[in-house]
């Protein structure tokens, strides 16, 4: 099977920004889109995304899961990176006619159909490393994909970094793809001298997200996870699973998570430590590695409370729970 968001619909919806007006959305190929050398999202990374999905349930229905809030984050993306404004309207209409055209194509569950919202600055100009770009281009990708935990959710060992950062502080909660770009380094070093998965960056000891998903800790029927603030990724799935949580009866706690409580925590039989994301829903975590040392979290499996949580949500994606919430938009 292909691998994770490397297949793609022939067509993508697409609509620019110029003469400080929209165009109208359009499908146009996928594969190719114009641009000038000089634009500027190729040189001061004038670029924001999104990830989220639509689900084909046992009715034949296909639902997208939480578009209002991936619109709203993208917005405000776009907003912070000084790219220009759409409406919640004209976003919403673009992924709608998307997933509506290629909806034979939405794999059955635990598959999904993969939406990349992208915004990027196509202004043609090098001059402007201080000034934002005029003009841009806004369009959504999909990608059937099949299940992320293929073959099994292996626990993952995270290395404890609290040296560095994923990105600058004021972009953590801006969707760019330079915060990404920026952590591999970090990353690609501690799978190379840990044989770790992923590093969670603790900057001072404050224990914030990896380089592509927020963390989160479970110990008994508490979830505990760090306090929102800018200098971190909001998480969708994050929120969505702090919710069912509380659904479920669970002390939700939105705070700071020093690594020194992260560490004796994290060693208490029963503790279970999770990745939150749109592609993995929560991949669990079996091992933290802190100055040449590695940790068990829990049993170094994968824990119960995380695997109720990833199906609680699973089942309402896939429609077979109620959506109380109102997450689902059907297509």
């Amino acid at each position: 099977m292909a691998a994770f968001g490397t297949v793609f619909m022939p067509e993508m919806v697409l609509a620019t920004f110029d003469n400080n007006q929209w165009s109208e959305a359009k499908f146009v190929a996928s594969d190719s889109i114009q641009m000038h050398p000089g634009a500027h999202v190729l040189h001061y990374s004038s670029t924001c995304f999104e990830g989220l999905k639509a689900f084909r349930h046992a009715d034949g229905g296909v639902y997208i899961f939480r578009m209002d809030e991936n619109i709203k984050r993208m917005q405000q993306s776009s907003r912070l990176l000084n790219l220009p404004a759409f409406t919640t309207e004209q976003l919403s209409s673009m992924i709608i006619d998307a997933v509506r055209k290629y909806q034979d194509e939405v794999p059955q569950p635990p598959g999904s159909m993969y939406i990349r919202p992208t915004h990027i600055g196509t202004e043609p100009s090098i001059g402007k490393a201080a000034a934002p770009s005029a003009t841009s281009m806004l369009y959504v990708l999909l990608s059937p994909v099949g299940d992320y935990f293929s073959g099994g959710a292996k626990p993952l060992r995270l290395l404890l970094a609290e040296d560095g950062m994923r990105c600058a502080p004021h972009m953590g909660m801006i969707k760019s793809g330079g915060n990404y770009a920026s952590a591999l380094g970090p990353i690609l070093q501690a799978k190379a001298q840990h044989n770790a998965d992923q590093i969670l960056f603790c900057p001072d000891g404050d224990v914030q997200e990896t380089g592509a998903a927020n963390f989160i800790l479970i110990d008994g029927n508490e979830i505990i996870t760090k306090g929102l603030d800018s200098s971190f990724l909001h998480g969708i799935t994050r929120a969505t699973l702090l919710t069912l949580a509380a659904d479920l009866g669970m002390k939700v706690s939105e705070r700071e998570l020093p690594v020194s409580e992260l560490l004796e925590r994290a060693a208490k039989p029963g503790t279970e430590a999770a990745l939150s994301g749109t592609a993995a829903v929560l991949t669990p975590v079996g091992t933290l590695i802190h100055h040449e040392q590695e940790f068990t979290v829990g049993t170094g499996e994968a824990g119960p409370t995380t695997m109720k949580l990833r199906q609680a949500l699973n089942e309402i994606q896939w429609g077979n729970r109620e959506d109380t919430h109102g997450w689902l938009t059907k297509v």
